[in-house]
């Protein structure tokens, strides 16, 4: 996730089981340290990440949010930095500043360099190799830290383009932190928007946590519409613990404008096999994402339905979070669980409840249907998503039209190439969600112009 987001596609799981190869981790003497796929800390307690991301780099006053996140249970706070190759650079008294705030707050801090978001697909975006000149431009705050912070490299290093190098790039970042004198637990983000729809970054995270000479990295999947399923998301996790690699769950949301994250499955998988969330986020948002706000305005008294969730819902971090035993010298004390839900303001809608009830058409056997639903709408405009599903029978591609029968117009369109002839459109499958399997969905988006409208859609699939 990102504050200007662009969409990650949506792949399908492939039937291939990744292999990984890794030798028995070194453990950091002096902080976090990682050991059978699991998280420990300096006390050689195991820690799992409960938490939520904090827009620090473009909401610098709001130091009081440290505060507020810890109050309502997290053990754990991802904070946006920026590098100054796309946003203001965050100063190394800065982030001095903010691990104080962590410490003082008796949270874990991972720090995250957000500035190569969708490196590859986003022009603005930096490398992973700029990000480490980052890291290590600031090494002397973070030194002598190692107990309470985690440095994420880079946020979602790759968009959808590009991709393959990430593997190499990744491991070329990890040796210059070490050769560099950075001993952190490291963290880093897949591919793809940091969905990791390709498995570039699972089938190749043994490759990666390898080239690490301290064996101290920890590997971070961020969960938007690619992970609309439950299968999707215990699939993708189990595969890590499977093969004993460390994962975390570092950004996700319960809705998003490509697609439907699973949520409930995301947070109780994770609780059930140790596995760290971090949810995407406190407050901040813009760019047609606000729904994914946790608090009005960094207001904690005024949680949001997602902010309800996340923190008072089942599996959530009141319920769940675990205090690091750095911050207490001895084995952690559960959090005490509410009898009641956080006081909270109105709890605005996050996302407006189609018109009408969207409408489909049924397939031919090994076909397709697609199903348009309004999540969003405005004076003059309103955003559409539409979601596709193959039939009795996988296909290699889908084509999707429908007409609008008040003039609406398509001014954007994500995940699909979208075309019209007067009020008739088109919108066909682009490369990397063309291939369903059978009753596998995938979907796409667009901005409309005009009057919200759930017409039919039929679908042909190739």
């Amino acid at each position: 996730m990102k504050k200007m987001l662009s969409v990650a596609g949506v792949a399908l799981l492939t039937a291939l089981t990744a292999v990984f190869a890794f030798g028995q981790p070194a453990q950091a003497a002096t902080g976090f340290s990682v050991s059978n796929g699991r998280l420990y800390d300096a006390n050689g307690t195991e820690f799992v990440m409960r938490g939520v991301n904090h827009a620090h780099t473009w909401y610098p006053q709001q130091t009081s949010s440290f505060a507020n996140i810890k109050a309502l249970g997290a053990n754990t706070v991802r904070v946006v930095l920026a590098t100054g190759d796309r946003w203001t650079k965050n100063s190394a008294a800065d982030v001095a500043n903010v691990i104080s705030l962590c410490k003082t707050n008796r949270l874990i801090c991972v720090l995250e360099a957000h500035d190569t978001t969708g490196y590859g697909e986003d022009g603005a975006a930096t490398t992973l190799a700029k990000a480490t000149d980052y890291w290590l431009s600031i090494a002397d705050v973070l030194k002598g830290q190692e107990k309470y912070v985690i440095v994420n490299i880079g946020n979602e290093p790759f968009g959808n383009q590009g991709y393959g190098a990430w593997t190499t790039d990744t491991s070329n970042a990890i040796k210059r932190l070490r050769a560099g004198g950075l001993t952190h637990t490291i963290m880093v983000d897949g591919p793809n928007w940091g969905q990791d729809w390709s498995f570039t970054m699972r089938d190749n995270a043994g490759t990666v946590f390898n080239a690490d000479p301290q064996r101290n990295t920890v590997f971070s999947i961020h969960m938007y519409g690619v992970f609309d399923t439950a299968a999707e998301i215990t699939d993708y996790l189990g595969r890590f613990r499977s093969a004993g690699l460390p994962i975390v769950v570092g950004e996700f949301g319960f809705n998003h404008s490509d697609g439907n994250p699973d949520e409930d499955t995301i947070m109780s998988y994770a609780q059930a096999n140790r596995i760290g969330y971090l949810g995407w986020s406190w407050s901040g948002n813009g760019g047609g994402v606000e729904y994914l706000d946790m608090t009005t305005g960094f207001n904690p008294n005024q949680l949001t339905s997602w902010g309800q969730r996340i923190f008072a819902g089942a599996n959530g971090i009141t319920a769940t979070s675990r205090e690091a035993s750095v911050y207490s010298g001895s084995s952690p004390t559960p959090t005490t669980s509410p009898t009641t839900s956080p006081t909270t303001g109105p709890s605005p809608t996050t996302s407006p409840s189609p018109t009408t009830p969207p409408t489909t058409t049924p397939p031919p056997a090994g076909g397709c249907t697609a199903t348009l639903t309004v999540v969003n709408s405005w004076q003059g405009g309103f955003q559409g998503d539409v979601k596709v599903t193959a039939g009795s029978a996988a296909i290699n591609g889908w084509t999707a039209k429908w007409t609008f029968a008040n003039g609406q117009t398509v001014s954007q369109a994500w995940n699909a190439t979208v075309s019209n002839s007067g009020s008739g459109f088109t919108a066909r499958n682009v490369d990397y969600n063309g291939r369903l399997g059978a009753g596998a969905s995938t979907t796409f988006g667009f901005i409309g112009n005009g009057s919200a409208a759930t017409p039919a859609v039929t679908c042909t699939a190739s």
